[in-house]
């Protein structure tokens, strides 16, 4: 690989919850539970976007510009995402052939998905793909935020919401502001996930005419 730098959306996908699930609950079956949850969610973010690293309870997924067109279809790709979330998450609660504490506590877990739109740069890290860049830090800082009191959102940057096209207010985004050290204050746009991962009215309205444009 040859060291590059390119310009694109940064996606993380996190499981709410997963600290007090993996402690609390059995080794034998949590774990896998995880795993199955994030790639239900990682089948639907790729393609279009690319897998870079599983990163314990959380994908992080890049897309370089021009891998989604128009790039306001994001929205459907992380929609998506979270369906497919719920909808495991759904049949593991479903399923009573089990009745340890992992199985039993599907429930309690949840996913953020944080998207931002910057440079970032690819390199060779023992013989591995990694990407660097301030960006690459800020989108890992967003999962650390002030939005405890919801439980799964979408947060998307100024960046991103410039590179989808959106208007926020017909997208149904409410205007956060998080400051993290060293990157200052960082604007966003956030709104609660569907429980059923199926896009509101303005939500769609506002794709079909960033879509268009």
């Amino acid at each position: 690989m040859k060291t590059c730098t390119e310009d694109g959306v940064l996606v993380l996908a996190d499981i709410s919850g997963f600290t007090e699930f993996v402690t609390t609950t059995e080794l034998e079956h949590g774990p896998q539970i995880i795993a199955a949850l994030l790639e239900a969610v990682m089948r639907r973010l790729a393609p279009p976007l690319e897998i870079q690293e599983v990163e314990g309870d959380a994908v992080f997924a890049v897309g370089s510009d021009g891998m989604v067109v128009p790039p306001a279809r994001l929205l459907d790709v992380l929609d998506g995402a979270f369906a497919a979330f719920k909808r495991c998450q759904r049949e593991m609660e479903a399923d009573d052939s089990c009745s340890c504490g992992a199985c039993r506590s599907v429930a309690r877990l949840d996913l953020k998905i944080v998207a931002h739109h910057g440079r970032f740069l690819r390199h060779l890290v023992g013989g591995r793909g990694q990407l660097a860049g301030v960006d690459v830090i800020l989108a890992h800082r967003l999962l650390k935020n002030g939005l405890a009191d919801r439980r799964a959102y979408l947060l998307l940057t100024e960046a991103a919401v410039g590179w989808l096209g959106l208007d926020p207010a017909r997208a149904d985004l409410t205007a956060h502001v998080e400051r993290y050290e060293h990157l200052g204050d960082v604007r966003c746009f956030v709104r609660n996930l569907p429980e059923r991962g199926s896009p509101p009215a303005a939500r769609a309205t506002a794709f079909t005419e960033a879509a268009a444009a």
